[in-house]
């Protein structure tokens, strides 16, 4: 993953409603609202040490659920999939357009590029 907090927040997206309400709104003051853990702590009234463990057993239960499941690597690797299939569609377009001409491979390849956006989506 690119850094920590792209990858916490791609685990939270896929896995943040198996958190405690509790850790779903620690997190999200750490990592969406970017306060520091004395801002949280004054904010929910609790320690500095109680909202960092509450961080880092969310961010434990995120890693172990997606090491079980997988769903944030496969998301990853069917996202670069696309557009791997978008580059080669438009490629055969190109080829269709500068030497075959032919409408029918034409239609297919609008087709396979607007189900490859619908995928993406």
């Amino acid at each position: 993953m690119k850094n920590k907090t792209f990858e916490m927040c791609m685990l939270f997206d896929f896995y943040g409603d198996i958190l405690t309400d509790k850790q779903k709104e620690l997190f999200d003051l750490y990592y969406n609202d970017d306060l520091s853990l004395a801002e949280i702590s004054e904010h929910m009234g609790i320690t500095r040490q109680g909202v960092r463990d509450g961080i880092m057993r969310a961010e434990h239960t995120l890693r172990a659920t997606e090491e079980k499941l997988g769903l944030v690597s496969k998301y990853g690797q069917t996202q670069a999939n696309l557009e791997k299939l978008a580059d080669i569609v438009w490629d055969l377009r190109s080829m269709n357009n500068t030497r075959y001409h032919d409408p029918k491979i034409a239609e297919l390849c609008d087709q396979a590029l607007q189900i490859a956006r619908q995928l993406s989506e």
